[in-house]
């Protein structure tokens, strides 16, 4: 599929394109629009069809409740699906994502998506969480043409930055000891849930983070694109409790795409009585000197622009430096 089938078509109305809910049978016609899209936005997302299908069956994206494609033929032109929330408390925060071919954007495709997606939350909130409040969300890149004045538009207003950072490995990885009376282990299926206590341990406090299930950490975290050699734990000696950890992922589709394989730092968090020690710092170099020397050419993560616990500054001293930022878009529901 390329964005010239759409330009020939840019005065269709929508009603002459099928509309219907995604379902798991989808992933290849998704992968196909997503690089359509990634071909003129230029974000640093590429998907194979292994990787769309990983998201089409999220335990929390209700499909049939929850999703919409526009097809013209068999070539889909635009999707929407929201998430919900397993577990949140005060607040339900579903995140709406979508998007729309490049060569069709001038026939207020997105706005039925984002009309669709807003209703199908309101949905997804009174059946999971009718109690709490509801604030809809949506992430995209800064520079993504449209984008804010369609959410705009609708009265979402952004309200968080992401900062996606990336390190060039090699002779700029820091030389940084690992803390007196700590050691570091790599992933295993024996320490798999400690990764996951420690996340949402870590994670407790943080704006807009919920606890992640089991279920949701093997479908978002321990699926195929999960790298173990290059993911580890540190651990207590004296006691054998866990202290912090580290999570990479790596996507095929982007080394296709750009020729380099890139680490990506999806989850680091440190668990709060080891904090300030450099348990995040001894963690990040021990990752990067394994993704060097695993063959990788850059290592990557995205970190909330306002945290608190001063991220920001522990990568920008290990060598990250910012390459993109993203904008948390929020609606008041309820």
């Amino acid at each position: 599929m390329t964005p010239e089938r759409g330009v020939h078509t840019v005065g269709r109305m929508r009603e002459a394109l099928t509309w219907r809910p995604l379902n798991t049978e989808d992933a290849k016609a998704s992968a196909d629009l997503l690089a359509a899209i990634e071909a003129v936005d230029r974000i640093g997302e590429n998907y194979t069809e292994e990787d769309t299908f990983q998201e089409l069956v999220d335990p929390y994206a209700d499909l049939e409740r929850a999703s919409l494609a526009a097809f013209d033929g068999d070539v889909m032109v635009a999707f929407m699906k929201a998430r919900y929330k397993p577990v949140a408390e005060d607040v339900h925060r579903i995140l709406i994502d979508g998007g729309v071919h490049p060569g069709y954007r001038r026939g207020r495709i997105g706005t039925t998506l984002l009309k669709a997606g807003m209703a199908a939350s309101k949905d997804l909130h009174e059946r999971h969480h009718p109690g709490l409040r509801l604030v809809l969300e949506v992430q995209k890149a800064e520079h993504t043409a449209g984008v804010a004045e369609l959410l705009g538009f609708h009265g979402f207003a952004p309200i968080r930055y992401y900062q996606h950072m990336e390190h060039p490995l090699g002779a700029a990885i820091r030389d940084t000891p690992i803390p007196a009376g700590l050691r570091i282990e790599p992933w295993s299926d024996r320490n798999d849930e400690e990764f996951r206590m420690i996340r949402n341990e870590s994670f407790r406090f943080h704006w807009g983070t919920a606890p992640m299930t089991a279920d949701a950490w093997q479908n978002r975290i321990t699926n195929h694109t999960f790298r173990p050699d290059v993911s580890f734990l540190m651990r207590d000696e004296a006691t054998g409790a866990p202290a912090g950890m580290l999570v990479t992922m790596y996507w095929e589709a982007d080394t296709v795409a750009t020729g380099i394989r890139d680490a990506h730092f999806m989850v680091i968090g440190t668990l709060a009585e080891y904090r300030r020690r450099g348990v995040a710092s001894a963690l990040i170099a021990h990752a990067l000197r394994a993704a060097g020397d695993r063959g990788y050419g850059r290592a990557s993560l995205r970190v909330d622009s306002a945290n608190g616990s001063g991220a920001f500054g522990v990568y920008e001293k290990a060598g990250f430096t910012s390459r993109l930022r993203f904008v948390r878009w929020a609606l008041e529901a309820s």
